[in-house]
């Protein structure tokens, strides 16, 4: 019998009597994009970036490096950032100036991913009347990101340059934890790569190191469970899509 995935209740602590709750805060788990205006307890921030250190790290070199921007300091890189995604629509040749430092998507696609990116593509702004051709409306949608969807709280995580390719890996679990953790509090989240091209503007922002790399960003707060956007929820290939057994 598939377990219920319902919602465990307020502070609830899971134990014996309830196998279900991880399972229920990673499959309730989805990328909103609008959140509530309504704040975070500082305490409650902390909290989750104390469970998700619990992640493993190769020989626990624990890489992840984290910057909260609340209030003042969010809206101010807000503005920069979605000053420099406008100036970069009306000069295309700004983008040697705005680079991510590393390669989060493939330089070539090939089938199936290329297949599942345009799936999503067209599901998400088909389900919000975005064309092909409205590229107005799609700036104004990409920009979102630049705004943390209206989330009270953006995250910041960078990684120092001179760790390899593996604490890439470490870093996934690491903020795969403190998404599954703030769907234990009934908050949502939003995983950002988009930032990673304005690294050049978010890191002197943030008071980053020289030697640190931004890794992404995240939206964190309350979503807005009424707004049409997020309905959209991604599908994913069955198990036995992926999966080879070996006996």
């Amino acid at each position: 019998m598939t377990p219920s995935l319902s919602a465990p209740a307020a502070g609830c602590l899971p134990g014996p009597e309830a196998p279900n709750v991880v399972d229920w805060a990673i499959v309730s788990r989805q990328s909103m994009r609008e959140f509530l205006p309504t704040p975070v307890p500082r305490a409650t921030i902390a909290r989750l970036l104390e469970v998700a250190s619990r992640a493993p790290s190769g020989t626990n070199t624990q890489p992840w490096k984290v910057y909260v921007l609340q209030g003042a300091s969010k809206g101010s890189l807000v503005d920069k950032v979605c000053q420099a995604h406008d100036a970069l629509r009306a000069n295309p040749a700004l983008a040697a100036e705005y680079k991510e430092e590393y390669d989060y998507y493939p330089e070539k696609w090939v089938p199936p991913y290329i297949d599942r990116r345009r799936e999503n593509g067209w599901g998400l702004y088909g389900l919000l009347g975005i064309g092909k051709g409205d590229k107005d409306k799609m700036h104004a949608q990409h920009q979102r990101n630049f705004r943390f969807f209206d989330a009270p709280v953006g995250l910041m995580f960078t990684v120092d340059r001179v760790m390899g390719r593996g604490s890439l890996v470490d870093y996934g679990m690491f903020l795969q934890n403190i998404m599954v953790a703030a769907r234990g509090r009934g908050l949502h989240t939003c995983p950002q790569a988009a930032w990673n091209g304005y690294s050049k503007i978010i890191l002197p922002h943030i008071g980053a190191g020289e030697g640190e790399m931004l890794v992404c960003g995240m939206a964190l707060g309350f979503a807005d469970e009424t707004a049409l956007v997020n309905t959209f929820r991604t599908p994913r290939v069955s198990v036995s899509e992926f999966t080879k057994w070996l006996d």
